[in-house]
């Protein structure tokens, strides 16, 4: 009975990490890596030691990572250091105006930067778009290991 209990909660856990890949204030990974982490304490599934250490490094990195992207966005598509501080205000700003405002919150806050910081508009644009793209691809790569794990979770299983 204990692993059934235990079973649902590992699958919510999945559910909820899927969300959260996309909801800001889920965080996804570590939640679907605690999922992954209560499947393995049934009797059901026995993930080994090294496989729970790397996932769990892979959810360290990827959720560091996920605080950068927008602002490596924004560097390297020629940002300055105005266009990085507007977009982590934009970042933090953007949570107050969910859903949108996870999105465009970078966004116009690179650009808001880059304008204060003296530059063209079209390159304030520029560092904009390059925080929107670091932005979709810390989602994507979000998606990509909850998706792994989700795998892992139903692989269990079979």
């Amino acid at each position: 009975m204990l692993d059934v209990i235990l079973i649902i909660i590992g699958a919510l856990c999945m559910i909820a990490g899927l969300a959260g890949c996309i909801l800001p204030f889920l965080p996804g990974p570590p939640i679907a890596y605690l999922g992954l982490f209560i499947l393995h304490c049934t009797d059901k599934v026995g993930y080994s030691t090294t496989q729970l250490i790397v996932w769990l490094l892979i959810v360290v990195v990827l959720q560091v990572l996920d605080y950068f992207t927008p602002m490596l966005g924004s560097k390297y598509s020629g940002g300055s250091k105005w266009g990085n501080w507007g977009c982590v205000i934009g970042i933090l700003a953007g949570l107050l105006f969910l859903p949108w405002g996870i999105i465009l919150g970078p966004f116009l806050g690179a650009v808001i930067g880059e304008l204060l910081g003296n530059k063209e508009f079209s390159q304030a644009l520029k560092s904009g778009f390059g925080s929107l793209i670091g932005f979709i691809l810390g989602t994507l790569l979000k998606l990509v290991v909850c998706g792994y794990f989700c795998y892992q979770f139903i692989a269990g299983f079979v």
